[in-house]
């Protein structure tokens, strides 16, 4: 059943089984979530599906990462909908289309390598924040509406669908360990299907969601004036939309990466999630981004090429043009059972295990990241956050491992040997380090295993030599690198400093 499938220059090695069952699979537990957020967010519930199979099909083929899953995803429609209760759906559209053009300009010029700075504790917190959102995400169909108020389940309907999603979870578990070929969570879902058509059990339904009945997505231009005044109004959901995809996208590209010990491309992801955004919006779609639980569906169930993707997208629009009166019988309980074990499989519980070996601030930003993204499901401020606090906490750790080697030659010159970078967060340990009143009149700063980093650094140097100057004393720096000296030519009007020049001397130092 293996084969070597080539779309466009990515040649895998591809069994077409496993790939065509991990796509029904992927294609179950995304009909609900896309139509949830579809009518969340006050769109027509199509609109999720027609999102789900346009970004689904686009990604797959053309995406940087084979394996990996996109739809209408929760993430980026939570943005909009400030925007559709104020301006309408056309404005809606229009800021989709608008968002895939951010995200092609990004993935052209390159910029999706930016995720390289984002640390691992804040993947942790970011993967782990999902895992809780995806979980409580599906105790909200152990709701329904009573007299127009959202009530918790009672007596025997909260029986029979508690009974229901523990079935899919035993089968979701216990399968795997009798076989592998066929997905757990596929089977899961036909057996509670079978059993509760053919038993008459009375339980909610994906039709009870919305109905998943309709034809190919209709083109349709957004109906909008092209005037500055609209730019204003959508550009900033739209950039808000595209950074929360693409965070959210090539987080879960990092992560498929280290599950399939593969490389993906961050650039080539990125424009064609921009594509399949600018068609979302002249095709009725809500818009998305990578989904990380339909993914993790994906790889479990076996999938590693982008035939699973494909045959996804493809079971959506087969499922909205002529297979809605079945898909529309699931019992909901069957699709939480599943998404229950991709939240436990989503959660990094090795991250719980670390927590005594690893530093504090590593624990801190684990669960700061975690935190945002559960309370204000804001993925992209989570890790903006996130990385922040990581930056700052590295500046604070290398202003700390600044330090000087004194020593007094023959001449009687004081020598400074400087080790550990100057910049604005050493600035204030480096001016402690020199002994103004008590030096001999001539001093030297060596900077072989230091740099002066920024206008911070200049300062201080600056500070330092007017400190020397006023008790009439002179200061030489050496083993400046060719970058150090322009930033100090730079500065000629701040600093007050001779540069000796050491014609033996070659910078090999500029990789600090």
């Amino acid at each position: 059943m293996k084969r070597v499938l080539n779309l466009f220059d990515f040649k895998q090695q591809v069994n077409y089984k496993t790939e065509v069952l991990a796509g029904l699979t992927v294609a179950m537990t995304m009909i609900p979530e896309s139509l949830s957020f579809a009518i969340l967010a006050g769109f027509p519930p199509l609109m999720g599906l027609y999102a789900s199979f346009i970004m689904g099909l686009v990604t797959a083929i053309f995406g940087g990462r084979p394996g990996m899953i996109s739809g209408g995803a929760g993430a980026t429609v939570i943005v909009l909908i400030a925007l559709m209760k104020s301006n309408g759906l056309e404005y809606v559209l229009a800021a989709v289309a608008l968002a895939g053009v951010i995200q092609i300009i990004i993935g052209v010029f390159k910029l999706g390598k930016f995720i390289r700075l984002v640390p691992h504790p804040v993947m942790f917190g970011f993967v782990n924040g999902l895992a809780i959102i995806i979980f409580m995400s599906q105790l909200d169909q152990f709701k329904t509406i009573v007299n127009g108020d959202l009530v918790w389940l009672q007596g025997t309907s909260l029986y029979i669908m508690a009974g229901l999603v523990a079935l899919t979870i035993a089968i979701v578990v216990l399968l795997p360990k009798l076989t592998k070929a066929v997905p757990s969570s596929l089977v899961a879902i036909i057996v509670v299907f079978i059993l509760v058509y053919f038993l008459g059990i009375d339980t909610k339904t994906v039709e009870d969601i919305a109905s998943v009945s309709g034809g190919f997505p209709p083109f349709h231009i957004p109906q909008i004036d092209l005037t500055w005044k609209t730019l204003e109004i959508i550009a900033p959901y739209s950039l808000i939309m595209a950074a929360v995809g693409l965070t959210e996208g090539l987080l879960t590209l990092n992560l498929v990466d280290e599950i399939t010990e593969t490389k993906g491309n961050g650039n080539r992801e990125c424009i064609a999630q921009g594509g399949a955004n600018v068609l979302n919006g002249f095709f009725f779609g809500m818009g998305g981004c990578p989904m990380i639980a339909q993914t993790l569906v994906n790889l479990s169930a076996g999938s590693r090429a982008r035939l699973s993707g494909i045959i996804a997208a493809l079971t959506i629009l087969a499922i909205v043009l002529f297979g809605a009166p079945i898909i529309e019988q699931v019992p909901m309980a069957a699709l939480v059972g599943v998404m229950i074990m991709v939240a436990i499989g989503t959660f990094e519980w090795a991250s719980l295990k670390i927590f005594n070996k690893v530093p504090k601030k590593d624990i801190f930003l684990v669960i700061i990241v975690a935190l945002i993204t559960v309370l204000l499901h804001n993925l992209a401020l989570a890790v903006l956050v996130g990385v922040i606090l990581s930056a700052l906490f590295f500046a604070w750790e290398s202003a700390k491992r600044i330090r000087a080697r004194k020593s007094i030659d023959e001449n009687g010159v004081k020598h400074y040997e400087i080790y550990g970078p100057l910049f604005f967060a050493s600035t204030t340990n480096f001016a402690e380090k020199f002994d103004v009143t008590n030096d001999p009149d001539e001093i030297i700063i060596d900077f072989k295993e230091s740099r002066v980093a920024d206008m911070s650094a200049i300062e201080a140097l600056n500070a330092v030599t007017q400190r020397y100057n006023k008790v009439g004393k002179k200061v030489h720096l050496r083993h400046l690198s060719d970058d150090c000296r322009r930033l100090l030519k730079n500065a000629d009007a701040l600093i007050e400093v001779n540069i000796l020049e050491d014609p033996t001397y070659k910078v090999a130092s500029d990789k600090f």
